[in-house]
């Protein structure tokens, strides 16, 4: 039952889960491209709701920025598509053990704030990310009885964020479903 009193039912009476997605942005566009191949946000969220039980409530997706108006026309794309689109400028940052400069955007505090700040809002999760400091945030969230499915890929998954989970999804295990096809 929602807080109006109404029941978000399939055709049989029975209550639809409630799912949220979480795009790591950043950690799946390195797993895409150690796959060698990139997936379709719009294929995702209708992979993840072609069954009639589940409806989706909210999808996010976050990415880190070189400026204001590094991948306008993707986010204005997500955005179309329904996903709320969280971002950051990338921090340069020097790594001692290559001698280079690299940059980085971390979005995790972004992501758990969110995963929290609705988890009134859902039943199901499905993060895509396989960055281990998740681990302490899948483990509170499965204590609320939400049901949590991490995608990422082999290599680029933590251990400690697969045992957490209630369900790992390889993203090879779906490329025929979620495969951007037009480059």
């Amino acid at each position: 039952m929602t807080e109006a009193g109404l029941c978000h039912c399939n055709g049989g009476g029975r209550p639809k889960d409630r799912l949220s997605i979480f795009v790591d942005g950043n950690n799946m566009f390195y797993a895409q491209q150690k796959n060698g191949w990139f997936f379709d946000p719009r294929k995702v969220l209708n992979y993840f709701t072609n069954d009639p039980n589940i409806m989706l409530i909210n999808a996010f997706w976050y990415t880190g920025l070189k400026d204001s108006q590094d991948q306008r026309g993707f986010r204005d794309a997500l955005i179309s598509l329904g996903y709320t689109v969280r971002t950051k400028i990338l921090k340069e940052y020097y790594d001692d053990s290559s001698g280079r400069f690299s940059q980085k955007a971390n979005l995790d505090i972004e992501i758990v704030v969110d995963m929290f700040n609705t988890v009134d809002q859902y039943d199901r999760v499905i993060l895509f990310s396989g960055d281990g400091d998740f681990e302490r945030a899948i483990e509170l969230l499965r204590s609320k009885n939400t049901h949590i499915t991490v995608v990422s890929t082999e290599g680029m998954i933590a251990r400690e964020l697969r045992n957490a989970t209630d369900r790992y999804i390889d993203l090879n295990d779906v490329r025929k479903d979620i495969e951007k096809s037009d480059y």
